[in-house]
């Protein structure tokens, strides 16, 4: 595996090592003791899977409060996605920074998420699947959310009017997310 830094302080891309032949190929998806090594400490305790069918489906901007933030490590295993991060520490030299990558099932990339990060991508191919670990249970009381779209942010997604839930569309823009990362 390649560690990847990206403009943030402990936000990584992840390559693994893809061993290919005429059968197909063979790659360790995740290594708890490689990520030590590297300082990434996380002990995951929930796996997550969703299926996009259409391209231009945008999830997010998604986070959870403290005492229940989470650390996030995606991956897409069918498909492609335009995956985006924003900073939302208020106390972050970075704050309301965002950067994008595409995660796709040919690079084979992984996306590193630490808490204090909204986190959202938006599919660029049909039947796109994500697979994402997750350090901390999902807490419907602490799931908060940032307008994908908000001026502020200026966040470049690859389709202007993307396909939505109903909770994506109410999300406040950062200027009002309420937010509790030190």
């Amino acid at each position: 595996m390649n560690l990847i830094r990206t403009k943030f302080a402990d936000a990584y891309l992840i390559e693994p090592k893809v061993f290919a032949d005429h059968r197909g190929f063979f790659m360790e998806s995740y290594r708890a003791d490689k990520l030590h090594q590297w300082g990434i400490p996380h002990s995951f305790v929930q796996d997550n899977h969703s299926l996009s069918v259409e391209p231009g489906v945008l999830r997010g901007l998604h986070y959870q409060l403290e005492p229940r933030a989470q650390t996030k490590l995606v991956r897409v295993i069918a498909g492609a996605i335009y995956d985006v991060i924003v900073d939302i520490r208020k106390q972050s030299p970075t704050y309301g920074q965002w950067q994008g990558f595409i995660l796709s099932a040919d690079n084979k990339r992984q996306l590193l998420v630490p808490k204090g990060f909204a986190h959202g991508f938006c599919t660029l191919v049909p039947n796109t699947e994500v697979l994402y670990k997750v350090d901390e249970y999902y807490s419907p009381e602490h799931d908060r959310g940032i307008l994908w779209n908000d001026p502020a942010l200026g966040i470049d997604w690859p389709v202007s009017t993307p396909i939505l839930s109903e909770k994506d569309e109410r999300h406040p823009p950062l200027h009002e997310a309420e937010l509790n990362f030190d």
